[in-house]
């Protein structure tokens, strides 16, 4: 059935926009605003989170450690109203990096996109192998009992041949084309949000042994300063990847009004989903010294409330949200690094900038982040650890963005409007985001062995085999090495490389745009 021709009108505007921009029409724009805000939530997908880094909360603060979740939200809300308005503006793949590029220079967008290009990959790996710790539960119910036995260490290597099998089927989908990868998450954002929902008031109506004031109970853990930061992390790890229906403008219809609706609705709604489960989930647990002292996850409250068939059933149901959660932010990522090598900013940027003609998708682009993906996996030392680095580097990129986004405001930005704009309360929006995202890094950065262990803190998972590295703590380690990378990287190469020009629609702010500076061209790439 051919297109109806508003349809195809509106197709033709918004490649026509896309064009203002310097860029041709290659991927294929078919995402409504319900697709792109499902890919959104899918990102930050609240059973995906809490599944990982449950146990951390509970035993850091016990009930206590719900609290933790409005003040994130709220934290990250503000966030997403800032890049709300920016992504009206500039509606182009590659998120945070293409806005720090028409708002800053090449040299800290292009260090920025770094920064946010590894803490994607880091996630993709992060959420593949939280996907078996709900599966294997589920696959022990359906009569695998094999999976879940053995050691620790047994028990380690068949959730990495999880998570790699996962990663592979994941690429797949994805080098298929946004409108399946679409498909499959639409249908399991239905099944996450009536599974999260539907059972948290499950719980609360037929399994509530701790009645609703556990939020106050924090099993006489300490609740100070220091305790609630470190409980934070849950949350922290849960409520990011927003500006994921950013990063798909090139795949939205109107981009310009659904991008920025997808973004805040997809906060809103992981704060409302997230939040009752997390509360029908702690009003469930049996005993909270067990619970504590064994460091339960969701899954393990679940199977001590329901018959194994039940038990079973839930588990595939939030086996298949994480799912999609892997696929979403795969999905993310690999526009983000589309959008960089179309500018020439990446090593082997025309492989990795090239459209399949039949797929409309970056297939070499695909296949590169799967790889990156999988490299940490060759000391697997668990879901939570390899969390630490993902959120700790993205809010870094997000706080980056928005230092970039607060000097534009100062210059005079936005001068021209857009379907989405703050006015007036743009600057403050955007002071009190940094005020808050500043706080979040010293957070996540402060070593302490609950959200920031040193390797020899961790009881052998990780082991870099070097004495001083294993005495540092895991985000410094992290953050420096890929710093470090890009250093060299730039300077060798990418300072000489003629990226592409920066190209701002007429009128649109044209004075803030800064166009790279001549320089010696680098060597033509293979």
């Amino acid at each position: 059935m051919s297109a109806s021709p508003s349809t195809s009108s509106d197709h033709q505007t918004d490649a026509a926009d896309l064009a203002r921009f310097g860029y041709k029409q290659e991927l294929k724009r078919g995402l409504g605003l319900f697709s792109t805000w499902a890919v959104a939530f899918s990102y930050i997908s609240p059973s995906t989170g809490i599944f990982t880094l449950f146990a951390l909360g509970l035993t850091t603060l016990g009930g206590v450690f719900i609290w933790t979740w409005p003040v994130v939200a709220l934290g990250q809300f503000i966030i997403a109203l800032n890049f709300a308005e920016v992504t009206s503006h500039y509606p182009v793949a590659g998120s945070v990096f293409q806005w720090t590029k028409y708002l800053a220079n090449r040299t800290y967008s292009w260090f920025n996109g770094w920064v946010y290009l590894f803490a994607g990959i880091l996630t993709v790996t992060a959420v593949v192998a939280t996907l078996p710790l709900a599966l294997i539960p589920a696959l022990n119910g359906l009569g695998w009992h094999s999976l879940g036995q053995g050691s620790s260490t047994t028990l380690l290597h068949t959730q990495l041949v999880v998570a790699l099998l996962t990663l592979i089927v994941i690429t797949v989908l994805n080098i298929y084309g946004v409108r399946l990868v679409a498909l499959i998450n639409n249908t399991g954002v239905v099944f996450e949000i009536l599974g999260m929902f539907v059972f948290a008031l499950i719980l609360m109506a037929f399994h509530n042994h701790q009645g609703f004031h556990v939020v106050t109970n924090s099993a006489g853990i300490p609740v100070n300063g220091s305790t609630f930061l470190a409980a934070m992390f849950m949350s922290l790890f849960v409520i990011y990847g927003f500006d994921t229906a950013s990063t798909l403008s090139e795949e939205t219809r109107d981009p310009r009004r659904a991008a920025p609706k997808a973004v805040l609705y997809s906060v809103i709604g992981a704060f409302i989903i997230g939040g009752v489960f997390l509360l029908g989930t702690l009003v469930a647990i049996p005993n909270m010294h067990t619970a504590i002292a064994n460091a339960w996850s969701p899954a393990n409250i679940i199977e001590a409330n329901f018959s194994t068939g039940f038990a079973t059933v839930y588990l595939l149901v939030v086996s298949a949200a994480i799912f999609v959660c892997c696929l979403s932010i795969m999905a993310s990522t690999i526009r983000l690094c589309f959008g960089m090598s179309r500018d020439k900013t990446l090593p082997i940027s025309k492989p990795l900038s090239r459209v399949s003609p039949t797929l409309h998708t970056p297939v070499w682009t695909c296949i590169a982040i799967a790889v990156l993906a999988a490299v940490p996996f060759i000391q697997y030392s668990g879901a939570g650890i390899i969390a630490i680095a993902a959120t700790g580097m993205i809010y870094m990129s997000y706080f980056l963005c928005n230092i970039a986004i607060l000097r534009a405001r100062a210059g005079g930005w936005p001068r021209t409007k857009a379907p989405f704009r703050l006015g007036s309360w743009g600057m403050v929006v955007n002071i009190v985001g940094l005020i808050y995202g500043g706080a979040m890094l010293i957070n996540f950065a402060w070593p302490r062995a609950a959200s920031n262990p040193k390797p020899d803190q961790t009881g052998g998972l990780l082991n870099f085999h070097i004495d001083f590295l294993n005495k540092i703590p895991i985000l410094w380690t992290v953050f420096v090495f890929i710093v470090l990378i890009g250093v060299i990287y730039y300077l060798a190469v990418g300072r000489r490389k003629e990226f592409a020009p920066v190209i701002a629609p007429a009128g649109d702010d044209a004075p803030l745009v800064q166009a790279a500076p001549p320089g010696p061209a680098a060597p033509p790439e293979g």
